[in-house]
């Protein structure tokens, strides 16, 4: 059902000093920042040869990550996303097989513009899963 990995996402405190880092130190090519209001967080995607990474800053006090970055000031890896072709049958797939969807289990449109869906971590060794539609 999973394809490739499309990204892993690391929450951070400060998504400037993130950039830098992952773009001088690192000699990666770093997005712009876009505001995503509707899922409550800011992101940048660090781009590599064979997928991207994440960069993720709160948005707003009711932003979902707000509370990971109070228990990881210094921020820390927040999950792992994977590319399915078609995320209803997915979806109707893995809650099939006992797997819990967040929120109202109907897709949101995510960074890329493409349905997201996130899976729980407790279904899937302790790790925030989001499936993506390519």
């Amino acid at each position: 059902m999973i394809g490739k990995l499309n990204h892993l996402a690391i929450v951070v405190p400060d998504l400037e000093a993130a950039s830098a880092t992952y773009r001088d130190n690192l000699g990666a090519s770093v997005t712009a920042p876009v505001d995503l209001p509707e899922h409550g967080v800011t992101t940048v995607f660090v781009e590599l040869p064979n997928t991207k990474i994440e960069l993720l800053l709160p948005l707003g006090t009711d932003s979902p990550i707000a509370k990971f970055l109070e228990k990881n000031p210094s921020g820390g890896m927040h999950h792992v996303c994977y590319e399915v072709e078609d995320i209803i049958a997915a979806r109707d797939t893995l809650i099939a097989a006992g797997a819990r969807i967040l929120g109202n289990g109907e897709p949101k449109i995510g960074a890329h513009n493409k349905p997201v869906l996130f899976l729980h971590p407790k279904d899937f060794c302790g790790t925030l899963v989001e499936l993506e539609q390519i």
